[in-house]
């Protein structure tokens, strides 16, 4: 007896389970709120890095790289993509300050893809890096705000035009 060779792909993709609703044009995909974290730490740190990652990871930040700083702290900044959840956002600040000794620069988000972070990245110079206060990071770090706030108030802190000093 012949089976047709479509039908047998067919029967193993819905055992397999993979058989769902067709997805329409520009249908959103279902995805994780924060796509990668790439994170610069201190020399020190890279003997700690598996509680650090697990750290992360409790905190819904799976995907998360880390590099190490040879000497030195590396930059206290971070930047964070226009689709990051707010809670998510105020973790990876929370995280940062713990294990970065503070947040003093923001990174405009459209340097980043929608759901990236970065923290203490060195790959940015002061044309880009916007100086804020501890006041102004506790205002990012309310609870209160929603994700379209949190952005609205990221993207004022960091659309300034910049004067650049020193280097240039």
């Amino acid at each position: 007896m012949f089976i047709p060779y479509v039908l047998v792909l067919f029967v193993l993709t819905c055992l397999a389970g993979e058989v769902g609703a067709p997805m329409a044009f520009g249908e959103n995909v279902s995805s994780s709120p924060v796509s990668r974290v790439e994170v610069v730490l201190a020399y020190p740190h890279r003997t700690h890095e598996a509680e650090i990652k697990k750290e992360f990871v409790q905190a819904g930040l799976a995907n998360v790289h880390f590099q190490y700083a040879r000497m030195g702290h590396p930059p206290q900044n971070i930047g964070l993509g226009r689709d990051v959840p707010a809670d998510k956002a105020r973790e990876a600040i929370r995280l940062a300050i713990k294990y970065n000794l503070g947040v003093g620069i923001l990174l405009p988000e459209r340097l980043f893809p929608p759901r990236f972070i970065t923290i203490a990245s060195s790959n940015y110079d002061d044309t880009v890096e916007y100086h804020i206060t501890q006041d102004t990071l506790s205002k990012l770090q309310d609870s209160a705000l929603s994700t379209e706030a949190f952005h609205r108030l990221y993207r004022d802190l960091t659309s300034a035009v910049i004067d650049p000093k020193g280097r240039y």
